[in-house]
């Protein structure tokens, strides 16, 4: 009888999370575009952020460096490992409300711009850690081979060491989109309407909070699992053989020999 009265339950609820979804998907949708600007956009300039700060950070301090440049990278170290600790050691709600607020009389901003900022630099400081353990996974044979041709240090590390770094580093580079569609979700302490926000309302106004956020986490297993399988087939791609791929260009470059 028991069990009878659960599964009864267990299809009442389904349906009323079909309904629910059904009457205010266009409210579900709003949230899943703002949550997907935030976290994508985020997570671009966190890349690019993660590419300059620990790209730096794992330059090495030489020798034959002038004084200037040695006097550059240990103060950077300092700065950089500040950056990093700080972000990483705290948690991404706390940095949000501080700084939405304590820079809202400076900046006059807006919830979603201050959202991608604070997820942009957030983002940053993990990419950092990520791009370093990624140049430092590159063999310093090929970084020395390309300093003994005449490269710089720049040269060397845009050339050679970047692009196989990116590569190695694409699942974790991957994995921070992910967790940033996730944690999007506490943004909704600035007032950001992403898909949590806009569940909260819609709970708070039908009083069906089991219901809404039943069909709130279907939506969200939704974007990271086709995520997670967008990321798997691209990651299968860069690591593809190179002759597995079509071999035209190099039966053009023959005949045109």
């Amino acid at each position: 009888m028991n069990l009878l009265l659960s599964a009864a339950a267990s299809d009442n609820l389904l349906l009323q999370a079909v309904n629910i979804f059904i009457k205010y998907k266009s409210l579900f949708w709003y949230g899943v575009k703002i949550t997907l600007l935030i976290s994508l956009t985020g997570t671009v300039i966190g890349l690019l952020v993660g590419l300059v700060v620990g790209g730096l950070r794992a330059m090495e301090i030489e020798p034959r460096d002038p004084a200037p440049v040695k006097l550059f990278k240990k103060l950077w170290a300092v700065l950089s490992t500040i950056y990093v600790e700080f972000f990483r050691g705290t948690p991404m709600i706390v940095q949000a409300v501080f700084m939405y607020y304590g820079l809202k009389p400076m900046l006059h901003w807006e919830p979603i711009p201050a959202a991608i900022f604070i997820i942009s630099i957030n983002t940053g400081s993990y990419m950092a850690e990520i791009i370093r353990a990624g140049i430092q996974s590159v063999d310093k044979g090929q970084i020395e081979a390309a300093r003994s041709i005449g490269m710089t240090s720049i040269q060397t590390m845009r050339y050679v060491v970047m692009p196989q770094a990116i590569k190695n580093s694409f699942p974790s580079i991957g994995n921070e989109f992910v967790v940033n569609i996730k944690d999007s979700s506490v943004l909704n302490a600035i007032s950001v309407t992403e898909l949590y926000f806009q569940s909260n309302s819609i709970a708070g106004s039908i009083f069906k909070f089991k219901e809404t956020f039943l069909v709130t986490c279907f939506i969200y297993l939704i974007l990271t699992f086709t995520t997670t399988r967008i990321l798997y087939y691209i990651e299968k791609r860069l690591r593809m053989p190179r002759s597995s791929f079509p071999a035209s260009q190099t039966v053009n470059e023959v005949n045109h020999l």
